[in-house]
């Protein structure tokens, strides 16, 4: 985990997330990395806007 500045989200409020879906592009010390779920379930909230820097282990996106 590290602190970085989110550049690109792939999931909206609803959508059905599977196993392995990307869910966000985070730049981190001029990388990009893109996150991918480790399971099921639906967006419930989404905690970050575009281009927001994030602290390392930061809540990003909720899920039901």
């Amino acid at each position: 985990p590290m602190p970085g500045r989110i550049i690109g989200s792939n999931v909206k409020i609803g959508d059905e997330i599977n196993l392995g879906d990307e869910l966000l592009t985070l730049e981190a010390m001029k990388m990009e990395n893109v996150l991918k779920s480790d399971g099921i379930g639906r967006v419930k909230t989404i905690h970050f806007s575009l281009q927001e820097v994030v602290d390392k282990n930061a809540i990003l996106i909720t899920f039901e």
